[in-house]
């Protein structure tokens, strides 16, 4: 009900740049520009690298107005930014040069935070970047089908070591997952990268599951060369 309610505020209420603030704009052309295309992808890797990390492509870099708009869409429940920010994805899987059909698998988020927020963020972003890419002629599609097996801490507090040690056998395949992600190649996809310990938890729970990790997509990077 939280959700449908967002989706009607965004219609009839008026709204400022989820970036910037512009007045009566939900995201001006100068923060759209700023969410990247396939001219801004590029691959990125955090220094030192985990284990099992699959090559990642991001197209912008976290910070001021890109992070306002993450934040806004994932915490405010601005859902209509699903939409350019399943743009920015699409290209940075793009990137990635898979061939052919690709399956699109979001980072799980933690239960009590996805209960909070009325909505799960990065699966809306999976499933608008599958939208793009199957109108683009790449058979796409987006399964939520990993899920945090236990209670972890928050992350954003965290170093690579303590983020590792949280989230150490933390995900795992859904039952019933095995089929479909052995069908495709799977692409993990979230909106940040920071120490990429996310991403490699995830790549392992797919290859257990019997997938293949082609590679992962975000958003945004925080400052990774």
């Amino acid at each position: 009900m939280r959700g449908w309610w967002q989706e009607i505020a965004g219609l009839v209420l008026p709204v400022d740049c989820a970036g910037c603030g512009l007045p009566r704009t939900e995201l001006c052309e100068r923060c759209r520009g700023l969410l990247g295309g396939a001219a801004s992808v590029r691959r990125v890797r955090p220094v030192p690298e985990p284990p099992g990390l699959p090559p990642v492509c991001a197209v912008a870099r976290y910070g001021d107005e890109v992070r306002a708009v993450l934040l806004a869409h994932k915490e405010r429940g601005a859902l209509g930014l699903a939409r350019p920010l399943g743009r920015a994805l699409a290209a940075a899987v793009a990137g990635l040069d898979v061939a052919g059909a690709v399956l699109l698998v979001p980072v799980p988020s933690a239960r009590r935070a996805v209960a909070r927020r009325g909505h799960d963020a990065t699966a809306r972003m999976a499933r608008a970047a599958a939208a793009v890419l199957r109108g683009q002629g790449t058979p796409a599609r987006a399964a939520a089908v990993l899920r945090q097996r236990r209670l972890v801490a928050d992350q954003s507090g965290l170093d690579a070591a303590g983020r590792s040690a949280n989230l150490s056998g933390a995900v795992e395949a859904a039952g019933g997952a095995a089929g479909l992600l052995a069908a495709v190649p799977v692409v993990l996809v979230d909106d940040l990268v920071t120490t990429g310990t996310s991403l490699s938890v995830a790549a392992q729970a797919v290859t257990v599951a019997g997938g293949r990790v082609a590679g992962a997509a975000v958003v945004a990077d925080v400052g990774l060369r």
